[in-house]
């Protein structure tokens, strides 16, 4: 099961404040821990919301808002991909996880549709055309 594990953004990572060292150092063992276990299929940290912009759809209009965005506690600092055998897994090692900001903080963990979970009306033609793309991304991405 893979799931996405998200890291809530805070006042210092909206106002783009780094991490000390230490804690660049705890997370850099955890995620070599990740990887050892082949849990950690990807994972980064983001830029502040005043760096984004969301594009909002009313059918077929589209509208661009430029960042930065209200309600800190609905954004998110960075992120991770792990597969892992269960959502309780996936909960252990957050656990782990040394605190993202040394404060208060919080970690999502969101578990990612799989093909399967689309039922019938994902069709064989556009799973063979899911397949071709994400092998595609990953040959371009190596």
């Amino acid at each position: 099961m893979r799931f996405m594990v998200i890291i809530k953004a805070n006042k210092d990572t909206e106002a783009g404040v780094m991490p000390s060292e230490q804690l660049l150092t705890e997370m850099g063992k955890f995620n070599e821990e990740l990887v050892n276990a082949g849990v950690m299929l990807a994972g980064d940290g983001l830029h502040p919301s005043s760096k984004g912009a969301r594009v909002k759809f009313s059918g077929d209009k589209t509208t661009v808002i430029d960042g930065p965005f209200a309600e800190t506690k609905e954004l998110i600092a960075g992120f991770w991909m792990w597969n892992v055998k269960s959502k309780e897994e996936a909960i252990e090692w957050v656990r782990r996880c040394p605190n993202p900001t040394g404060e208060e903080s919080e970690i999502e963990i969101r578990q990612v549709f799989e093909a399967s979970d689309f039922g019938d009306e994902f069709t064989p033609e556009l799973r063979e055309q899911e397949d071709r793309l994400r092998a595609k991304a990953a040959q371009q991405n190596s």
